[in-house]
């Protein structure tokens, strides 16, 4: 029978067992050995049967275990030094308070999925473990980061496959009061609301759920509550999941109520109100607009509200291609804002503004979140650096007239929080090696260049490593194929077979992430006779273990997984190349640090960075693969292989993965198997143990989370936060005043005499020239603008590559006809082929870049013919 109503009975904790309730309650414990540890010890068996979930651990403890450890005396030792760990983690300084005062005082950090913890399954891939990094590395440096999400009532989906290895999807519901969130309350003990207002005078309410990610508070807003209606209650049921309506509204939700959460926080714990918001991609952006008509509310008008808005926002772009950005049509997004909706007091044309593709090559029907992110937002970033060009050429159109060099897109390439994803055997090898203090340390705050104690551990001792993690991971595969099969249907009579998947003493390739096409799962099929020949060499073998998901709406996606899934199914490989479903962050945790090689061939360059990789890595597992996001900027032979890729763009889809995959097959057969397999004088692997020991010692300090946290602290946060304080009401409305009389003066703006000191074209190296420029400014003057020489050389069309920019200054006061003269020198500091030009952009202290208006003026094709720019 089924009940009719559904309670969550929590047990009552005896007094001397109170702070195991704290414990569970901060997701600490997640990546603290020794608080798992104590868990562990509570029932080992229901601790397992948990999944490693605290809350679900504490609610299935008998009352006579608890009164049992209530009264067990070196298990409340332990206790009450777990508990204390805890107490000094949270409240003690650490990186961020020994740093110059000058730092934010609080960080608001918007993002639609968070990655914690499998016990808090928030998230689909990527993005969301990510943002789940960032927010424990930032808790370890001691960041003062308020996290900001929603709390979706059925995650994201479970996947299973059906006999016949198609992907299927379930969709579990998360009741909140069985995971590790509690509610925000107000004073009086009610819940803790925000509200948004609909169009036809409905409310869409939320409720304020807080996780505790260590130092870090993380909001989640659940639209599942009684005051709304059904359509409302179900804004938050799926992550990614609904039409562009549902889409817009949790963007709107996310976005504009997680800055009302933000204050209801701050205004409930005192929690210092951030200085800074940082956009993890382009949903949170409407986050942007609530801010500005919070200061319109105050008085501001609209335009010096934006530029306020604009100082203190960091907005990070994830993708590498715009199918992958959510874009909504304008008539959509107008009927949620303005008189009868949300943010009454802004016109609504104000708002669709911001959004629009209003650039050539855009498309000016539709509302582009990432672009109003972007314009939102005074410093903006990519995730790695290969991905920074590719999103500064993505983006270019909004910054018109600039080479994509200019454009205002910087990089902070991504990282991953190590005591979450190393092994405890690798950590284990490491404090044996230089203390546990200092290997947490090199973990989380990181800050050196390599770690040189890793030359001193034995060969033996590393091989032994990498045989324990990948017999664990061949037990671990077993046991979910097992399972697997049981769903598909299959007896266990017919599953004896299992135990005989995988070997612990052969080459092992791990190959897992989500299924679009770009990610190319297939790839290792292009050649089935091939891969054949690889999985079952009867001298250097390799075995391969495949998860992933399709999005639910991606038959394609599913197709991939299902070809994958046959092959895997035949009787002549399956103990040799599994496929798990289901993959999360619990089978991530084993997967990594089993595997030998960590596979990655992607289209190049459409990784924006790849992180798997690095989370291998930090285990002593060697990459493979395409040079596309992080790999691109940090491999060395040293760490792994690169390969090789078609990348022309003439170059013919399936004959660019048949020369990809080949090279592919090859790096395995001729130098991956070779080098793993042969045996050095001691009968070890040597030289494979040297790169193992290379990607330890080289590569492990520049993936961490805490460098990347770190970089966004000092390259972005702390600006941010100057230009914040600097952006009072009054320099606000000034420096939209001074942006409002540029752009009307623009049009006068122009470069009208150019001339050197040079009598002909050709010229020595190291010869430096005069250069005098005649510039009309129009309305403007000498203070508003930076007259530049830039020079460089220059190709067969005159374009000019890897430039140098050299300000030019006034002379004298304007001629009668109002223009201005600008001199200065010019270096011929390159031999060959040699060009300049001269442009004019707009100037001011308060902007982070001279590309922020987009506006440029340079010589006109008349003056650039008349003048005979180029050298030789």
């Amino acid at each position: 029978m089924k009940a009719i109503r559904r309670f969550t009975v929590r047990p009552v904790l005896p007094d001397p067992l109170r702070p195991i309730g704290d414990l569970a309650r901060n997701l600490r414990w997640s990546w603290h050995a020794e608080t798992r540890d104590l868990f562990r010890s509570v029932d080992p068996e229901r601790w397992a049967a948990s999944g490693g979930d605290p809350v679900r651990l504490l609610g299935s403890v008998p009352p006579a275990r608890l009164a049992e450890l209530a009264g067990d005396g070196p298990f409340l030792r332990r206790l009450a030094a777990v508990a204390g760990d805890l107490h000094d983690y949270t409240t003690g300084d650490r990186w961020y308070q020994s740093q110059p005062e000058q730092l934010p005082a609080a960080i608001a950090y918007f993002s639609p999925e968070f990655g914690i913890t499998a016990a808090l399954p928030q998230y689909s891939g990527g993005l969301g473990i990510l943002a789940g990094d960032h927010l424990k590395a930032a808790s370890d440096l001691g960041v003062p980061l308020i996290g900001v999400g929603l709390l979706y009532r059925h995650g994201y989906f479970r996947q299973t496959l059906s006999r016949d290895g198609w992907q299927q999807e379930h969709y579990p519901v998360l009741d909140p009061n069985e995971l590790p969130v509690v509610q925000l309350e107000e004073p009086d003990g009610t819940p803790a609301q925000v509200s948004l207002a609909l169009p036809g005078g409905k409310q869409l309410h939320a409720r304020i759920w807080l996780a505790q990610v260590g130092r870090v508070p993380l909001l989640m807003l659940d639209s599942d509550v009684e005051e709304n209606d059904l359509g409302e209650r179900g804004v938050t049921d799926r992550l990614y999941g609904g039409g562009s309506e549902h889409r817009l509204l949790q963007e709107m939700l996310l976005g504009i109520g997680g800055v009302r959460a933000v204050r209801t926080y701050c205004r409930l714990t005192g929690h210092p109100a951030p200085e800074v918001f940082h956009t993890n991609e382009g949903h949170a952006g409407f986050l942007g607009l609530e801010r500005i008509a919070e200061l319109c509310a105050e008085g501001l008008d609209f335009d010096s509200a934006l530029e306020s808005v604009r100082a203190g926002t960091v907005f990070t772009t994830h993708t590498p291609v715009p199918a992958g950005i959510d874009r909504f049509d304008r008539e959509l997004v107008a009927r949620h804002f303005g008189p009868d909706a949300e943010l009454p007091r802004i016109d609504v044309d104000r708002v669709l503004r911001l959004g629009m593709e209003s650039y050539p090559g855009g498309e000016p029907n539709l509302f582009n979140m990432a672009v109003m992110g972007l314009r939102l937002a005074q410093r903006a970033n990519g995730v790695s650096l290969l991905h920074g060009n590719v999103s500064r050429e993505m983006f270019a159109g909004l910054w018109p007239g600039f080479d994509a060099d200019e454009v205002p897109i910087t990089s902070v390439t991504n990282g991953v929080h190590a005591p979450t994803w190393v092994a405890p055997e690798v950590f284990r090898l490491g404090a044996r090696q230089i203390g546990a203090q200092r290997a947490e340390d090199a973990l989380t705050v990181g800050g050196s260049d390599r770690w040189d104690a890793v030359a001193d551990i034995p060969d033996q001792d590393i091989f032994d490593l990498r045989r324990v993690l990948r017999e664990q991971l061949v037990e671990e595969v077993r046991e979910r194929l097992r399972a697997s099969w049981r769903q598909r249907g299959a007896h266990t009579a017919e599953l004896g077979w299992i135990d005989g998947v995988l070997d612990p003493d052969v080459l092992t390739i791990g190959f897992a992430r989500r299924v679009p096409s770009y990610k190319r799962l297939t790839l290792m099929l292009r050649d089935r006779d091939r891969l054949m020949g690889l999985l079952l060499h009867p001298e250097r073998p390799v075995q391969i273990v495949v998860a992933g998901k399709a999005h639910p709406a991606d038959d394609g996606g599913k197709r991939l997984v299902q070809e994958l899934v046959r092959f895997a199914d035949d009787p002549r490989v399956r103990h040799r190349i599994v496929f798990l479903p289901d993959y999360g962050m619990a089978m991530a945790q084993k997967l990594y640090p089993g595997c030998d090689i960590w596979l990655n061939n992607p289209l190049r360059p459409l990784e924006a960075c790849g992180t798997s990789g690095m989370k291998a890595a930090l285990n002593g597992c060697l990459n493979l693969s395409v040079l596309d996001g992080w790999w691109d900027e940090w491999f060395q032979p040293d760490f792994g292989w690169a390969i090789p890729t078609a990348d022309g763009a003439g170059t013919d889809p399936d004959h660019r993965d048949d020369i990809e995959a080949a090279a592919l097959y090859d790096l395995l057969e001729q130098r991956v198997t070779p080098r793993f397999y042969e045996r050095g004088q001691s009968g070890l692997p040597d030289r494979w143990i040297e790169m193992v020991r290379h990607t330890l010692s080289l590569l492990g300090p520049k993936v961490l989370a805490g460098r990347m946290v770190r970089e966004y602290v000092e390259r972005l946060y702390a600006p941010a936060a100057l230009s914040h304080r600097s952006m009072g009401p009054d320099a606000a409305r000034d420096l939209a005043e001074w942006k409002g009389r540029v752009r009307a003066a623009w049009p006068g703006v122009t470069v009208d005499h150019v001339e050197t000191s040079a009598s002909d074209t050709l010229a020595e190296l190291g010869t430096t020239l005069g250069l005098r420029v005649r510039v009309a400014l129009g309305d403007l003057g000498p203070d508003d603008v930076d007259v530049q020489v830039v020079s460089g050389r220059v190709d067969e069309e005159d374009r000019i590559g890897d430039a140098t920019v050299v300000p030019l200054k006034p002379v004298g006061s304007a001629d009668q006809e109002g223009c201005w003269v600008y001199e200065g020198p010019l270096s011929l500091d390159r031999t060959g082929p040699f060009g300049y030009t001269v442009r004019i952009l707009p100037a001011h202290r308060l902007m982070a870049s001279s590309a922020e208006l987009g506006l440029v003026a340079g010589p006109s094709e008349e003056l650039v013919a008349a003048a005979g720019l180029l050298m030789r």
